[in-house]
């Protein structure tokens, strides 16, 4: 395992430090402390070559001007709330509204843009970055002074886990993810419609217009929200579903799992060979398949467009404060807000 640090940039005079963790067989993932960002991951192809398969910028200033939250930790809610609003033990809480009239991805300035502590942890065959951060009493609107730990381990099984912990000091809400675009072609060579993704998930939600819950919990039989058995991205992009189009012509959807920490999601990209699982402890996945990405920007001299990624975020149910049968997001006072996920790249 090998270690590389340096100056990514300044911000506000703040120092921005890159971390680069490399393991054993080559692979490395890159993260910046400005919002926890996965700037790089490079892992091999079936013929062992090594590139980059997540969506990412080189500078601080990209990542201000452009970034839909590529490679961020997204929090302290993750997704849509409603009308940037919620009701807590009889108080309503006012959000930030940085989603039309909607609180989105934990507001103006949530935990994507913030510069987090760091320590580093070295062992024989893992390393770990440890980010830290204390989440003020009515930052963005919520309730409670939030201490976080968000923990990225890599070992020297290729396998990336990310293990998010949260105290708080009085009751409130958390929903924290990492809000990756992944595309296993590597270096961008191609979008991301054939890839193909097979999940343990017989439900999904209802969206509505503005791309929030419903409430209602739909089946995915006979349509092209049934990933069970395998189904390529493009299928939703060639669908008269009513959810497909209103998405932009794809996915923007939470899926409920049936099963945890067992395999209960794998994306696999055919040409490269590439393929990654993901497990997690958290009862939804949100796959979002980049259909709002602009075409105004390029990445490593690549230009932005629809389909270039697609983000597989493992959490709670968005606006879930506003909808009592979902699982809950609030946070007891004192209580651990514990949430981990694992990322295990093959070829």
């Amino acid at each position: 395992m090998n270690l590389l640090q340096e100056k990514f940039a300044e911000l506000d005079g703040q120092t921005i430090t890159i971390f680069t963790m490399i393991n054993d067989q080559g692979m490395e993932v890159s993260t910046i402390d400005y919002g926890c960002t996965i700037t790089k991951i490079l892992v091999p192809d079936r013929n062992g070559v090594l590139e980059n398969v997540v969506l990412g910028f080189d500078t601080i200033d990209e990542y201000q001007q452009h970034s839909p939250y590529f490679g961020a930790v997204v929090g302290r809610h993750a997704g849509r709330i409603a009308n940037a609003e919620f009701t807590l033990d009889g108080i309503t809480y006012h959000l930030a509204k940085n989603n039309y009239d909607n609180h989105l991805h934990g507001g103006i300035k949530g935990f994507d843009k913030v510069i987090w502590d760091t320590e580093v942890i070295e062992d024989k065959d893992s390393m770990a970055l440890v980010f830290t951060y204390s989440s003020k009493d009515g930052e963005e609107g919520y309730p409670g002074n939030l201490k976080m730990k968000i923990t990225y381990t890599l070992n020297n099984n290729n396998e990336l886990q990310i293990s998010y912990e949260g105290v708080s000091d009085q009751k409130t809400v958390v929903n924290v993810t990492n809000h990756s675009y992944f595309n296993l072609s590597g270096n961008l060579k191609r979008d991301a419609l054939n890839h193909k993704l097979t999940l343990k998930s017989k439900q999904f939600l209802e969206l509505n217009e503005e791309l929030i819950p419903t409430g209602e919990v739909l089946s995915v039989d006979n349509t092209s929200f049934d990933f069970r058995l395998g189904r390529k991205i493009i299928d939703g992009t060639a669908t008269n579903d009513a959810q497909n189009i209103l998405a932009g012509n794809g996915y923007d959807h939470p899926f409920l799992l049936e099963d945890n920490q067992n395999k209960e999601i794998y994306l696999y990209e055919e040409e490269s060979g590439r393929g990654l699982m993901i497990e997690t402890n958290q009862p939804a996945v949100v796959l979002y398949t980049g259909n709002q990405l602009a075409d105004d920007f390029s990445i490593r001299g690549i230009t932005s467009r629809k389909y270039l990624g697609l983000c597989l975020e493992t959490q709670g149910l968005p606006d879930s404060l506003n909808h009592p049968h979902f699982p809950t997001a609030i946070l007891e006072k004192g209580q651990v807000y514990y949430s981990v996920t694992k990322y295990t790249f093959t070829n």
